[in-house]
């Protein structure tokens, strides 16, 4: 069931509110059920080193956050309140700010991946010890943790049915938005000594990236400016959002992912439209609902993100490894792998930390089942350079690009990687925006320039081996190779090719 509304009673003389990967007003259920249930509220936000200290010091991420705190901060602040910023390890901070601050409750929005949960579980003993309560809300997802399960009473492990089940569940009020602004009255600016500007990269240890450069607008006015201009072109959605040179995604992942959006207002919208008949409505509310899906796996299956295949026999699986294998995924990190489509993919994430869906699930299928790679050295990857990176989805993304998740397509399932390039980008538009080297190569040449005349090839200035390598892989015989990996799956390893003994009688 969703959280029971509190009474406005004002159980608590004050409170705090730890916001976290929630950085809007609007909308927002701890917020909301903090300003109901305490006469203040003080607002907190913490960058964790617990999670910071690890990253590279040049992080978009990092930026796009703080540059959301800013217009948070100052929106805050025209409500009458403001936010306290700090940089340290969360759950020791939480507990010395109730303390130093005099409140009896802490509200924050769940986070259910596993690190999160043992952090949140950490504060919980240190605010009790405190005699502080700490309460925790649904935010991020429609239906999550137990809210929907088999007639069984089991998690779903399987998209079709989950779907149906979510979309016969799902009603106003579940969709319906929290009213903060309402009872922002309870609002109150920190004391004198806890009120600072938030601090800039350099104060916690960053630097400046490209974010500025790019198409990605930060805080909740860039999340409903986007937000508004994909409303422009839901209704398309189905039909373009598999073409990487046409603006067709949302590109609202990372706001959703640290909640500068809601996604109940995303929902909400998606959903109206839907049962109104529009497809590329319906089509966008499934991404959602897939991000539901995956949000309740890893909550009933943890291990997945701890490195495990949510079918343990994909464990059985030999990857490559040694020198060579790391070879090749130098390359594929690089984009230097010779199939154009891939390259032009990697060489986007790397330049901007987007990657077009259509696209992760190419890169993804290229490495494990072309390259032959354990695809958690992938999942690695996008873990550190993807701006929308979520534990779950990725995780999930991972799993299905690699057969070894739930609901995942079939081993035997192999994209190849020509045939997608020629598919979604037939014009070589986006292949061309990324490796301008290969620009002047006619379309049917730009998907595999190893397929060009040297005629060809010389016109374009395209030289194979020196600006534009050559293929790393064959990909016919990379399917073969693949198919023998996985047998080992359901019928043991398989006989090497041509050694087969005849059956009797033959």
């Amino acid at each position: 069931m969703p959280p029971i509304l509190l009474a406005v009673d004002k159980t608590y003389p004050k409170g705090l509110m730890w916001f976290r990967r929630d950085l809007r007003v609007d909308d927002n259920a701890a917020l909301y059920h903090a300003l109901r249930a305490c006469r203040q509220v003080v607002c907190v936000f913490v960058f964790d080193r617990a999670i910071l200290d690890d990253l590279p010091r040049t992080d978009r991420r990092v930026e796009f956050i703080r540059e959301s705190l800013v217009e948070l901060a100052s929106e805050l602040h025209a409500l009458g309140g403001g936010l306290i910023v700090r940089h340290a390890v969360a759950e020791d901070e939480i507990a010395t700010l109730a303390r130093d601050l005099e409140v009896q409750a802490v509200f924050a929005n769940r986070d259910d991946e596993p690190e999160a949960l043992a952090r949140d579980a950490k504060v919980l003993g240190g605010l009790a010890n405190g005699g502080v309560s700490f309460h925790t809300y649904k935010d991020q997802a429609i239906f999550d943790r137990d809210e929907l399960l088999t007639k069984a009473g089991q998690p779903y492990t399987v998209f079709g049915p989950y779907r149906r089940a979510w979309m016969a569940k799902v009603d106003d009020f579940y969709l319906k938005a929290y009213p903060v602004r309402n009872h922002a009255d309870a609002l109150v600016a920190p004391p004198t000594d806890h009120r600072s500007a938030v601090p800039s990269l350099a104060d916690i240890g960053f630097e400046k990236s490209n974010l500025g450069e790019l198409e990605m607008p930060t805080g909740s006015r860039g999340g409903v400016a986007l937000f508004e201009h994909f409303f422009d072109r839901i209704d398309r959605y189905h039909e373009t959002r598999n073409f990487p040179a046409v603006r067709g995604p949302s590109y609202l992942g990372v706001h959703l992912r640290f909640g500068t959006v809601s996604v109940r207002q995303m929902a909400s919208v998606a959903h109206q439209l839907a049962l109104q008949g529009d497809e590329g409505a319906s089509t966008w509310l499934g991404e959602l609902i897939w991000r539901d899906f995956f949000f309740q796996v890893l909550t009933h299956h943890p291990g997945v993100g701890e490195g495990k295949s949510f079918r343990p026999e994909y464990d059985r699986i030999q990857w490559h490894h040694g020198k060579h294998a790391d070879a090749l995924f130098k390359a594929w990190c690089e984009g230097r792998t010779g199939y154009p489509l891939v390259d032009a993919a990697m060489l986007q994430i790397n330049q901007s930390g987007y990657m077009h869906n259509r696209l992760r699930m190419v890169v993804a299928s290229f490495l494990c089942k072309d390259l032959g790679l354990d695809w958690r050295r992938g999942e690695r990857y996008f873990a550190v350079h993807l701006n929308d990176f979520e534990l779950s989805s990725n995780n999930g993304n991972w799993q299905w690009a690699s057969s070894s998740g739930c609901d995942a397509q079939p081993y035997f399932r192999i994209f190849n990687p020509v045939t997608q390039s020629e598919r979604f980008d037939p014009e070589g538009k986006f292949i061309r925006r990324y490796l301008p080297q290969l620009a002047k190569l006619p379309n049917a040449r730009i998907h595999a320039p190893w397929t060009a005349a040297p005629l060809e090839l010389e016109a374009a200035d395209v030289r194979l081996g020196d600006n534009y390598p050559a293929p790393i892989v064959d990909h016919a015989v990379a399917r073969e190779h693949t198919l023998e990996r996985y047998a080992v799956v359901r019928e043991g390893p398989r006989e090497p090719r041509g050694n087969k003994k005849k059956k009797a009688g033959a």
